[in-house]
């Protein structure tokens, strides 16, 4: 059986954990905290998670285990299955990775964690996050999902990213990335109804408090 480790308030923990719910995949969670220490480092080589442990062995970055799972287990589909539509979702993926979820990743010492940001960094983030939500805007087909009808692994990417950014817009930068962005905001609705949501956003709540005091610790 695949183990997934990881925590629950990990945004890429998550989006790994949906794409197995998604695909109707009998896995077991491991609770692993991103660090330095030996225990992590023999699972991931960069101390991060998620993590995913297989029959061969581990798979850490998480584009790489969502490709692995793809090519290797069964259930619900989440590429599409002619090569450019296939890379079309993955140009999606990685322009709402670089230019959203990372830009944001910035601010989130101030948006989450109560510490100040400097001001160069933040109108940093805010030039890039303005710039990937444009891109997003010109590339995104969103009817309804990201890269058309179908539910893909940019959904998975964008579920769990634009929302931060969205969150570090209005609690750091004062501007709302989504105001004139109506099929985004739709698409976060629709997959925040999905019904493994409620499974993930009870696992980060329950998870959270045990978090903070980590990062409080650090």
């Amino acid at each position: 059986m695949l183990k997934l480790h990881g925590f629950s308030v990990s945004n890429y923990y998550n989006m790994v954990k949906l794409a197995l719910l998604e695909k109707g995949l009998a896995f077991e969670e491991v609770s692993l905290f991103a660090g330095q220490t030996p225990e992590v480092l023999a699972v991931s080589p960069r101390g991060k998670v998620p993590v995913l442990e297989t029959e061969h062995g581990f798979l850490s970055e998480t584009s790489v285990i969502l490709d692995y799972i793809e090519q290797t287990q069964g259930g619900k589909a989440l590429l599409p299955a002619d090569p450019f539509a296939q890379a079309k979702v993955r140009e999606l993926l990685k322009e709402i990775e670089l230019y959203i979820e990372l830009p944001a990743r910035t601010c989130y010492a101030e948006a989450f964690f109560g510490a100040a940001v400097e001001p160069l960094i933040k109108e940093r983030a805010r030039a890039e996050l303005l710039a990937g939500f444009a891109t997003l805007k010109r590339n995104g087909r969103f009817a309804p999902y990201v890269a058309g009808e179908q539910l893909t692994l940019a959904d998975l990417k964008f579920c769990f990213s634009v929302d931060l950014a969205c969150a570090v817009g209005k609690k750091v930068l004062n501007i709302d990335f989504l105001e004139d962005f109506p099929q985004a905001r739709a698409l976060l609705q629709l997959l925040g109804d999905n019904p493994h949501m409620a499974r993930i956003v009870a696992d980060k709540e329950a998870a959270m408090p045990a978090f903070l005091e980590k990062m409080r610790n650090r």
